[in-house]
Formats: structure tokens, sequence, C-alpha cells
């Protein structure tokens, strides 16, 4: 679990994937790479999604995750599929006991000083900021934040070109989440070289 969270700590951006076919999945995960980020989060947001994780989870070559995973039934989709973490939009206490027991690492979503607590209670050091620019963005989350300077988060929601580098800028920033690289009309348009193009240019500006 720690090796995976501390890859975060250096690809610092991880894209955020709603891919509605699964024969653009290769393709996806050839620009990302040759623009410079060997991640996906493949979000639980269409019926694609499993097969996206069968398909990459044969290559050894990028970090594979399962996003907007809402209960136990498609975290263990994802993991049979080939995620190697698990990202929640919410904190699901299910969703989370179910990765901890497992040992695999679990990133939910949270927003509330509330949140962070719980998320301490389940031995959690690194948690998802979301949605972060509708919860306030930088001045809320350096606000709350402040009593808990054991956790990382990975801000998500909202995030732009324009405001990537001052999140990451934060201490207690580990990475950010955004899926401005590989926006849907992109996708639907095999645009695959715009994607490359956009990934690019967010590592050339960190």
């Amino acid at each position: 679990m720690n090796e995976i969270i501390e890859m975060f700590s250096k690809i610092r951006i991880i894209p955020v994937v709603t891919i509605h076919n699964a024969e653009d999945a290769n393709p996806l995960a050839n620009a990302l790479l040759e623009g410079g980020i060997p991640c996906a989060e493949i979000t639980f947001r269409t019926s694609a999604a499993e097969n996206v994780l069968q398909i990459l989870s044969r290559r050894d070559d990028i970090l594979l995750g399962a996003g907007s995973v809402l209960n136990t039934a498609q975290a263990e989709k994802a993991v049979e599929n080939g995620a190697r973490f698990i990202v929640s939009p919410g904190l699901n206490s299910k969703v989370v006991e179910y990765c901890v027991d497992r040992n695999i690492p679990v990133i939910p979503g949270t927003c509330t000083p509330t949140d962070f607590t719980q998320a301490l209670e389940y031995g959690l050091t690194v948690v998802k900021f979301f949605p972060a620019e509708v919860m306030g963005g930088i001045r809320a989350l350096k606000a709350m934040s402040a009593p808990f300077p054991m956790l990382k988060f990975i801000p998500t929601g909202g995030i732009n070109p324009q405001n990537v580098k001052d999140y990451l800028n934060l201490p207690q920033v580990m990475a950010c989440g955004g899926s401005w690289m590989v926006k849907a009309d992109l996708l639907k348009e095999k645009n695959f070289e715009k994607i490359r193009y956009l990934v690019r240019e967010a590592v050339n500006h960190l």
C-alpha cells in the first residue's frame, strides 16, 4: 500500500478518466505515457469500466486505479479486473473497510473535518478532497486541514491548468486529480494527440 501511495507523490497529477469504449483503452494509456503521466483512474461511471481495467491491467507501464467506486461490489470488481487502488467520491465505511482489510490502497472522498477524523480512525493518511473548488478551494482546504497535519490530500473537482500548480504548492497536498486532460469529447473524437499534448502541458507546468 505504501509503495502505491508513494507513487502518487511522484506522479503528482492523476488523470481521472471516464471512458465509454474499451477499444480506446490502450491508445489512451499510450497518450498518457507519452505525455509523461504513467497513471490512470478509470471511473466506474460507464459499462466499459471493467473491460478497460482488465485491458490495461495487462500492461506493466501504468499505475491503474478505479474511481467513482460507490460500494463494495464495485470495489471487488475493480480489484478483480486489475485496479491497484480505489477512489470513492465519499467516505463509504464499507468500501474503506473492504479495502483496508485487504491492504488495498483506498482514497475516499472527504470535504469536512468530520470526514478527516473518520478517515484517521481507519488508519488512512491520504484522502481525496472533493469537490475541491465547490467546497471552497485552496482557502477551505488550508483552513480545514490545519488541525490534521498527519493527513495528505488529493484535491479533485474543478482542478484545471490555471489552479493545479497552486494546489500542488500546498505542503498538505500530495497530488491532484483532474479530468481536463482527458475530457469526454476528446475521447469521443479519439483525439489522443490532443490528450497527449494536454498531459505534456500539465507535466511541464509542475
